[in-house]
């Protein structure tokens, strides 16, 4: 059996604390460190220190570890272009050395998404950009 951590720095977490975390989890063995997509709190807490973008903290996480793999348990087809997500992606795997997953869904939070003037169309186009960027 394979253990994998999954974080959701949104609720409140620095690069600094993530990064403990992961490399605490690689040098316990663990597979894998995968963080949410969101960029808005959920629930009642502080969501101090503010948000993060999670490829650029997988990025950094690229550099700062050296064996566990890292992703998204989700990435949220409607914050990036299929084009620019897949280059992302694909810098974060490379500056890794291979060991990058990608989970990707339609995105589901509206809250967030207004709060960060991102576009939220309906379940149907969410759906459609989906299928175009697993094309």
């Amino acid at each position: 059996m394979e253990l994998r951590i999954f974080t959701e720095p949104q609720q409140g977490a620095t690069y600094d604390q993530l990064l403990a975390v992961a490399r605490c989890a690689e040098d316990a063995g663990y597979g894998a460190f995968f963080r949410s997509d969101h960029y808005l709190k959920m629930g009642a807490v502080s969501g101090d220190p503010g948000p993060t973008d999670a490829w650029t903290t997988l990025a950094g996480m690229a550099r700062d570890t050296s064996r566990i793999r890292l992703g998204t348990l989700m990435t949220a087809a409607t914050f990036r272009f299929p084009g620019p997500l897949a280059i992302t992606v694909a810098q974060v795997d490379q500056m890794s050395g291979g060991r990058v997953e990608l989970g990707i869904g339609a995105g589901w939070f509206a809250e967030e998404h207004s709060a960060y003037g991102i576009p939220f169309p309906a379940l149907g186009e969410r759906f459609d950009r989906l299928e175009e960027q697993l094309a």
